[in-house]
């Protein structure tokens, strides 16, 4: 009877995690695509991701209602002071990282902003050992030529490579390192209370679309005013298709961001870079099958180059949280009241060091 219990328990748990895995696989490669398509007839990506933003503020602040009222606690507000000082950074690399991605789209094909996007994790190391998050291996800089080498081969003589387009998402791949370094840096600090990412998105959100909206309005601003799909529209329906299908994409955003939070509080931070490698894959395959995106042997070769150096970081990292000489560990994320408040998660604590794992699989997102 107990090893029938147990079997049960250990299909029930894959099946989870399966579920799980399945649920960001939809969020994550569906508002890829979504995107993309979505550029294709609405070229104003600035505005698009602003949106997206306040459908993201207008979400979180809901679910922390939600908790509030479960719970009967009081939800973490910051002063302006560590509001301005400590989070302003993070928001802004956070905003100028997901606007230059979708700015992106504009000029390239989803096969190359995967494979530029991958290369985040690069940043993510060089920033990390900048800011002493990380100790200087041998094993991080053979990480860091994999991903290098693999990102060249990947570009060379691509036949649908866009100049603009890559350099828009190689900065965002440059800025989204020094967003997740800011980011751990950020949940690091205790006495901010922003352990939950659902009250650290209640308090980016704002300052994000502050940040954004001058480069939207030196860029977008004038050509949107003047545009007949939203300030001069002659067709109502044609204008709420247009604001349903920009809402709609908040809502793929602000699902990414509560699945990947999902997936490590249920599983763990690894199970989260492992998807994240075969994720990327999925990616390629689907824009060479629906959009006809030209991969070349050559480019192959440089994704597979590029994953195994991801895989390679994800290994040493899974290495590292169970090794004795790390540094201090964070509290796992299982293990937040709040979480278990807003997910009725009964899981115990994560493996050591869990969060910074998670911080290095974004750069996969």
């Amino acid at each position: 009877m107990g090893r029938w219990a147990l079997d049960v328990a250990y299909v029930w748990k894959a099946v989870l995690t399966l579920g799980l895995v399945l649920l960001y696989y939809c969020f994550s490669i569906g508002i890829t695509f979504y995107n993309k398509w979505l550029t294709k007839s609405f070229h104003f990506p600035l505005f698009m991701t602003m949106l997206h933003l306040a459908v993201i503020f207008l979400f979180s602040a809901l679910s922390r209602a939600l908790v509030q009222c479960s719970s009967h606690r009081a939800r973490v507000v910051l002063s302006w002071t560590d509001y301005l000082r400590r989070v302003a950074p993070t928001a802004l690399a956070t905003a100028l990282d997901v606007g230059l991605s979708n700015w992106s789209f504009l000029y390239i094909t989803v096969s190359l902003y995967t494979m530029t996007k991958s290369s985040a994790v690069l940043f993510i190391l060089i920033f990390s050992l900048i800011f002493k998050l990380e100790e200087l291996r041998a094993a991080l800089v053979l990480v860091v030529l994999l991903i290098a080498g693999g990102l060249f081969m990947f570009t060379y003589k691509s036949t649908q490579f866009n100049v603009e387009g890559f350099a828009l998402v190689l900065g965002a791949s440059f800025i989204g390192g020094i967003r997740w370094t800011l980011t751990q840096m950020l949940l690091q600090k205790a006495e901010l209370g922003l352990q939950n990412p659902i009250d650290t998105m209640f308090h980016l959100q704002p300052l994000m679309f502050l940040g954004l909206f001058p480069l939207f309005a030196i860029f977008e601003g004038l050509h949107l005013s003047t545009s007949e799909k939203i300030f001069r529209f002659q067709d109502t329906g044609l204008l709420l298709g247009v604001l349903g299908s920009l809402f709609l994409g908040g809502i793929l955003a602000f699902g990414l961001g509560f699945s990947e939070f999902l997936l490590v509080s249920r599983t763990s931070s690894l199970t989260l870079s492992i998807a994240g490698i075969f994720k990327e894959v999925c990616t390629l395959l689907l824009a060479a099958h629906l959009l006809g995106d030209q991969i070349s042997l050559l480019n192959w070769l440089g994704f597979a180059l590029c994953l195994s150096g991801i895989s390679l970081h994800v290994a040493l990292k899974a290495l590292h949280s169970r090794g004795d000489g790390g540094p201090k560990p964070l509290k796992g994320l299982g293990s937040h009241p709040d979480l278990e408040l807003l997910l009725r998660s009964g899981r115990p604590e994560e493996e050591n060091n869990e969060e910074e794992d998670y911080f290095g699989a974004q750069g996969q997102q």
